[in-house]
């Protein structure tokens, strides 16, 4: 059989579910998943298998009106993701149907869809009653001509199988373009960044988890084929260093045993890792800390 491969973009409304997807085609979990909006910040891409096809998914920031420069190179990377990708799934919630952020991608989906097929992805269809999901879908395909619909619940993983399958019909014919085996186009210090910025978005509340990032430092491979990691937390104040160690160093040490845990199983070997806070009040405008989120920082002066 003849091999293909290629690119499929995931765009819709923030906490559309793009990450859960992302995970669920990829079977294994390569992007931080929270019940916060805009907590992908780059693009990641999960590396899924489907027959002779390797689908590369791109699990992108959500669109919506940025406010700040982070959230412009967000929504830039977002729209960079669709235009360089061979299919474009968008998801939108079922149970919001046409927000005015949905009325705002398709309009930039006119140009950004020129020449690759778009599929509708109705996502979280158990919140609403089929003949609801019937009218929404019949809705949408009068504001675009969507090249397929699928009606699936990402976290339950129905109808996936059915929108994995015709994806992978799509792809352009061609070698794979990473081995077998590997599930994520991502380097393992950003992963282990990741998971720890999920950790801490989870225990932390309103606007902070948006207000800090986390770096890998160090990694250290050591003889007993364990692995230390050092990371940097940035804060913008003194008083959010306070909230990230939390009471007598608890907060700080809680996010540290759930991501240690999560990145022993990832990587199927012993982690030691440390946590250092560090307060930046400006890394929300150094040119820096995009790169390391792999963000352009030209784009969050746009």
């Amino acid at each position: 059989m003849t091999k293909s491969a290629g690119f499929v973009a995931l765009i819709g409304e923030p906490n559309a579910g793009k990450s859960t997807l992302t995970n669920r085609m990829v079977g294994a979990k390569v992007s931080i998943v929270t019940h916060k909006v805009q907590t992908t910040r780059a693009r990641i891409r999960g590396v899924a298998i489907q027959g002779d096809a390797q689908i590369v998914f791109v699990d992108t920031p959500g669109l919506f009106k940025p406010r700040r420069g982070l959230d412009r190179a967000m929504v830039a990377a977002a729209w960079g993701g669709a235009a360089d990708s061979d299919v474009v799934v968008l998801l939108i919630e079922a149970h919001r149907g046409v927000t005015k952020g949905v009325e705002k991608i398709i309009e930039g989906l006119q140009t950004i869809a020129k020449g690759r097929p778009v599929a509708l992805a109705i996502n979280k269809i158990d919140k609403v009653k089929s003949d609801v999901l019937l009218a929404l879908s019949a809705d949408m395909n009068k504001r675009f001509d969507f090249a397929g619909t699928f009606m699936i619940s990402a976290e339950e993983g129905h109808g996936v199988e059915a929108l994995k399958n015709w994806v992978a019909g799509l792809m352009p014919e061609g070698p794979w373009l990473y081995p077998e085996d590997q599930i994520a186009d991502l380097p393992l210090r950003m992963i282990a960044a990741e998971t720890t910025r999920e950790k801490l978005t989870l225990r932390l509340h309103q606007e902070l988890p948006y207000q800090l990032t986390v770096e890998t430092e160090n990694w250290e491979e050591r003889p007993d084929g364990s692995v230390r990691i050092d990371q940097l937390i940035y804060v913008i104040r003194d008083g959010h260093k306070g909230i990230v160690l939390g009471n007598k160093g608890e907060t700080i040490k809680g996010v540290s045993v759930a991501s240690r845990m999560e990145l022993t199983e990832f990587l199927g070997r012993d982690v030691h890792l440390f946590l250092k806070v560090k307060v930046r009040p400006g890394w929300l405008g150094d040119s820096e800390r995009y790169s390391e989120m792999g963000l352009n920082f030209k784009d969050s002066k746009k």
